[in-house]
């Protein structure tokens, strides 16, 4: 591949993952500032901007936005090494440039720009946060490598397993499942405390979900 086509794939991801942090925290200050989303609204929102962010540029790039989704896909053998970093690199740039520009908005940095951080202790939050990306990943795999799972449903399975986790379990830890999105907000609003969950949670969880699904679909090596 030439060195042109990865700066586009990894232009994809930064831009894909700036999207995701943007409109996904942006709604979290809302709901904070104004109470009118609740739970419910701010997964509509994560559901809402990864569809569109995935129907838009999957095709360029393959729609990872999330590092623990490009190193599963490495660590199986879709995806180069080079390519690797190229998308960890855009995915982190992305994400950080989304939340500073929402510092530019809300300069207070309240709800800490989205900044994740658990509301139940640190062991129970890692493992919700691993096993949370673990099925993310698993439906990804699924859409991703299998051929009979194209298209607008594939989409929709995922961000539908991005909008369920944020309802479901974003009030105990965030539902982050994706190290960038924590990482950009955690820069700007200078909110570090047990980061490190953000980071093992999906880095853990997302190549067992796909090594799970390489099992149960079949697949060796």
């Amino acid at each position: 591949m030439t060195d042109g086509a990865l700066l586009r794939r990894a232009t994809a991801e930064g831009l894909g993952t700036f999207a995701l942090v943007f409109a996904g925290c942006g709604a979290i200050v809302t709901d904070a500032r104004t109470g009118d989303l609740g739970a419910v609204g701010i997964g509509l929102v994560f559901f809402l901007v990864l569809l569109a962010a995935i129907a838009s540029l999957g095709h360029i790039s393959g729609a990872h936005f999330n590092p623990g989704v490009s190193l599963s896909f490495f660590l199986t053998r879709h995806l180069p090494a080079r390519d690797l970093g190229a998308y960890w690199a855009a995915q982190l740039s992305g994400a950080v440039a989304a939340a500073l520009l929402l510092l530019v908005v809300w300069p207070g940095h309240p709800a800490d720009l989205g900044a994740t951080e658990p509301a139940v202790a640190v062991g129970r939050a890692l493992l919700i946060e691993a096993v949370l990306t673990a099925f993310l990943m698993l439906v990804i795999m699924s859409v991703a490598t299998d051929t009979r799972a194209v298209g607008a449903p594939a989409a929709l399975a995922i961000a539908a397993a991005v909008g369920l986790a944020a309802i479901a379990f974003g009030p105990l830890t965030g539902a982050s499942l994706n190290t960038a999105r924590s990482f950009g907000p955690a820069l700007a609003a200078g909110q570090w405390q047990d980061f490190w969950i953000y980071v093992a949670g999906p880095l853990i969880g997302a190549p067992l979900g796909a090594f799970a699904y390489r099992f149960v679909r079949g697949e060796q090596g």
